[in-house]
């Protein structure tokens, strides 16, 4: 059996910890270069494999290892600093949450507490959805993978140990492969599996696991670890750069920031790689990491939370240097005084630690059974935040996700045969309510066949939806298919970047030529105007005064696709426009009589649809 390396304190390893961190921090300030930044959690991942694996190895080897001694001192770590942070989350969110942002707040901290938040955040929502937006205790996923794995860690290596002697290194081996087989069989199902469980991120920890357990050789020769360092190091700037929040992730893209990080925590110590990452300032960072990245992601989900505008630079260095002071004044005055054993022995910790779960489980409890906690705010406040569920009663079922296989069926109107099809992604949704209630009431019906993210146009492939192409493909059949559809209504999230970066307008051209092949009418919705925060939000905290998208702004963030109006009116396609009912005096609107026209801040709402279909042509 080969045993873990004898612990000394490694600056390098802290040094790496603000490579880990800092990333993280500028991603989510929204500061240009680091859309990838998420990948310093996979970081800190293999840190923590290679450093907690470590300890219980050496200790299950020398005979001393006590289960409770490891999570006394995993309390100490983890507990008072996390515990701080979710009380002032609980705290801040009542008193600036609307009440349907507010709901989910107290549910997601009694996850912290347990350390199920990656499995209560999976059920909810995902990493790079809107609504992350407003969940100030999403960071705190990875907390939960931690610490489940050091739930599984020390029994596999205690039962190793005592039934199975000298097969510690091929048990990891083995756990390590079939998670990441796992995670690339995932990778492409944006359900959120691969991303929050720990039967897929496992193999991150394990990376650091086998370097503790001595299974990479050492390098030997001081050219080739500076080389593998830099190397490292670069991949780790490159990943940081490259990926966004439309790389399928984690997966086989895991595998740079993964390797990268074992790479340097193999090699550095000595290289001039090492020596970058011992100066002071990165070693700073690296010790207050833990309370930066706990502290960080709740002050700039309230920042954003009360502005009526995207954030600017301004805003971001702003954070980013109170999230840095709040992250030092963390690690000095809770983090540091209960990791000291004289002022907090073990029997005080588990007073402490238990008083703390308790009370803030309680809080918890209790404003879950607030609710929304309306009472807080006044009505027209509560009339706009309402608007937040203004959408299609069907949008849970008639939009298919991108893991099913199939349309479900769904026609709205009248029970008849069906006269129309609107074709399109989650854009379609409320359009097609909409189109369903008009239909209806001229006794026609209307099919409304919808996938999330994914265009109507044939030939359009999703890097995280492989379905998608085949689901569009289905579509058309379909409506070949169907000789009472006339009339086939195409919508979609036309302004987004990645249906740009796919030639959509092209695609689209070829899809409007083979529907009037097929002898049907088209009616393209152009793009919706993208508001800078969710409209319900705007003006239940900002009233009808505040900041929209300049109509302006829109018309050239669209021209590459609008473009292409002239020609297809000449073939015959009917082009509603929303930007025309949504121009006002050079700015979009967000509200028409009285009612707010979008559920968050790009999806209409059933008014925002009814408004936008005023301008069908009679």
């Amino acid at each position: 059996m080969t045993t873990a390396a004898p612990h000394s304190y490694r600056p390098d390893i802290d040094g790496l910890r603000a490579i880990a961190v800092l990333p993280v921090l500028l991603y989510h300030a929204n500061v240009p270069g680091f859309s990838g930044g998420f990948i310093g959690v996979d970081v800190f991942f293999v840190i923590s494999g290679f450093l907690i694996t470590g300890i219980i190895a050496r200790e299950i080897d020398a005979g001393d290892f006590s289960i409770l001694t490891f999570y006394e001192r995993r309390a100490r770590r983890i507990l008072p600093a996390l515990l701080a942070m979710i009380a002032f989350v609980l705290i801040a969110a009542s008193l600036l949450f609307l009440p349907g942002d507010f709901t989910g707040v107290a549910p997601s901290a009694l996850a912290a507490i347990g350390f199920l938040a990656n499995v209560w955040l999976f059920t909810e929502t995902g990493y790079f959805q809107g609504d992350a937006e407003t969940t100030p205790l999403l960071h705190t996923w990875s907390l939960g993978v931690e610490e489940q794995f050091y739930i599984m860690v020390p029994i596999l290596f205690i039962l190793i140990a005592r039934y199975a002697h000298g097969w510690r290194i091929k048990a990891v081996l083995a756990l390590t492969l079939g998670s990441f087989v796992w995670a690339v069989l995932k990778q492409a199902d944006v359900d959120g599996f691969a991303f929050y469980l720990l039967p897929t991120r496992a193999w991150e920890l394990f990376a650091g696991s086998l370097l503790a357990m001595g299974v990479v050789p050492a390098i030997k020769h001081r050219a080739v670890a500076e080389i593998v360092c830099a190397a490292a190091l670069g991949a780790l700037v490159a990943a940081t750069m490259l990926y966004d929040r439309h790389t399928v992730f984690p997966g086989v893209a895991a595998l740079a920031p993964v390797l990268a990080a074992a790479a340097l925590i193999h090699c550095a110590p000595g290289t001039w790689t090492g020596r970058l990452l011992s100066l002071k300032g990165p070693v700073w960072i690296g010790l207050i990491s833990y309370s930066l990245y706990l502290w960080h992601w709740p002050l700039i989900v309230f920042w954003r939370y009360t502005l009526d505008e995207k954030l600017t630079f301004y805003h971001s260095a702003g954070l980013i240097i109170l999230s840095i002071a709040i992250a030092w004044a963390s690690w000095r005055f809770i983090e540091q005084p209960f990791r000291n054993k004289a002022r907090f022995p073990a029997a005080r910790i588990w007073r402490w630690s238990g008083g703390g779960i308790a009370i803030t489980a309680a809080a918890s409890l209790a404003l879950i059974w607030q609710g929304g906690w309306q009472s807080r705010f006044d009505a027209e406040t509560l009339k706009f935040a309402s608007a937040s569920a203004d959408h299609s009663p069907v949008r849970d079922y008639c939009v298919v996700d991108r893991i099913a296989d199939h349309s479900p069926e769904c026609t709205l109107g009248a029970s008849t045969q069906p006269k129309a099809v609107i074709w399109g992604d989650s854009h379609a949704v409320e359009i097609a309510w909409v189109l369903g209630e008009d239909y209806g009431a001229q006794g026609e019906a209307i099919m409304q066949r919808t996938r999330g993210s994914c265009a109507p146009a044939i030939g359009y492939h999703s890097a995280k939806d492989e379905r998608c192409a085949a689901f569009n493909t289905a579509v058309l059949q379909e409506i070949s298919a169907t000789p009472t559809v006339q009339t086939v209504y195409l919508a979609g999230y036309w302004a987004q970047a990645p249906y740009f970066a796919a030639g959509i307008d092209r695609l689209l051209d070829q899809t409007i030529t083979d529907l009037h092949a097929m002898g049907k009418d088209v009616v393209l919705i152009g793009p919706i105007p993208t508001q800078p925060v969710p409209a319900p939000r705007l003006l239940a905290l900002h009233g009808r005064g505040a900041s929209t998208l300049p109509t302006a702004d829109f018309i050239g963030e669209t021209a590459w696709f609008t473009r292409h109006y002239p020609d297809w009116r000449a073939r015959g396609v009917t082009i509603i426009d929303p930007i025309d009912r949504f121009n006002d005096n050079g700015r979009t609107i967000i509200v028409a009589a009285d009612q707010p026209l979008y559920y968050d801040e790009h999806h209409l709402s059933l008014s925002g649809a009814r408004h936008v279909l005023g301008a069908l042509p009679q």
